[in-house]
């Protein structure tokens, strides 16, 4: 038995990693598409602190791990520990997935900004091309799905953060996307828009950006990339209180992006919706 990773023989191995990691939902989503594909697989949680993941990976793979799904705060480590990366992760400068090829190389993968736009665009019937966007927040998060945003051609997008240097950061590294902007939260100008999208971590810890409730007009929707078994988070209830037409949490996201994951490890694209509505009876 390993430090990290017990993997008997029989089913292919898989899991999730960060810390904590004890919240994840993603072995019961995983399990589920397994059983509705007819795919026999195992995937657990394994906490992994950041000064130890290079290890645990070379212990994974040499165990015979098949793939591996990355929380925070491994998205970087994941990335530069990785022995080749997808366009897509090359472009973020992180992964939330790692594929154990046949030779034992690992490949990093960001299917974030997939599952953000599919929830978006499929689940909740949100129109990105030729509107305002606004995210919140310049951590990885954000930067994981600037790239998908941008390709829905919005109007605009611009990056609310505390610190202009990592807004701009950001900025510097996807310019050529789109229009793209960063903006202090106390300088943001009193402007509506589209879309309210939350990539802090606020909601983890009961936070809220420090948002002027100026920027919702009655048409606004917002998203929260955190989620809840509810639906509810506290900046949801917050854009509530302001007016906002909609308001969506980050389980759709969090399915979506596993499904797009579980498409690139067996070949089977799994069906969603009845994923997410067991996870909110839950």
């Amino acid at each position: 038995m390993g430090k990290w990773f017990h993997i008997p023989p029989g089913d292919p191995y898989f899991c999730v990693v960060g810390s904590p990691i004890a919240h994840s939902k993603s072995p019961e989503i995983h399990q589920a598409f397994g059983r509705q594909c007819g795919i026999s697989l195992r995937y657990e949680r394994v906490e992994i602190p950041a000064n130890s993941f290079a290890s645990a990976l070379a212990e994974f793979v040499a165990a015979g791990g098949r793939g591996m799904s990355i929380t925070v705060p491994l998205k970087g480590e994941a990335y530069r520990a990785a022995s080749d990366h997808r366009p897509r992760a090359a472009l973020t400068g992180a992964a939330n997935m790692l594929t154990v090829a046949e030779d034992r190389r690992t490949v990093a993968d960001n299917v974030d900004g997939t599952g953000l736009v599919r929830d978006l665009l499929s689940n909740h019937k949100i129109n990105l091309s030729a509107r305002r966007l606004l995210l919140l927040g310049a951590g990885g998060a954000a930067s994981g799905v600037i790239p998908s945003l941008l390709e829905q051609n919005p109007s605009e997008l611009i990056i609310a953060n505390r610190t202009m240097v990592k807004a701009h950061e950001l900025i510097e590294r996807f310019r050529e996307g789109g229009d793209l902007r960063a903006i202090d939260y106390a300088k943001l100008p009193h402007d509506t828009y589209d879309l309210i999208i939350n990539a802090t971590s606020l909601s983890l810890t009961g936070g809220l950006p420090p948002l002027d409730p100026a920027v919702i007009a009655r048409s606004t929707r917002c998203y929260d990339m955190m989620y809840s078994t509810d639906g509810r988070t506290r900046f949801l209830d917050w854009c509530t209180e302001h007016g906002a037409a909609g308001c969506s949490d980050g389980l759709g996201m969090l399915v979506e992006q596993a499904a797009a994951a579980f498409s690139i490890w067996h070949g089977v694209e799994p069906e969603t919706a009845p994923v997410m509505a067991a996870l909110r009876v839950r």
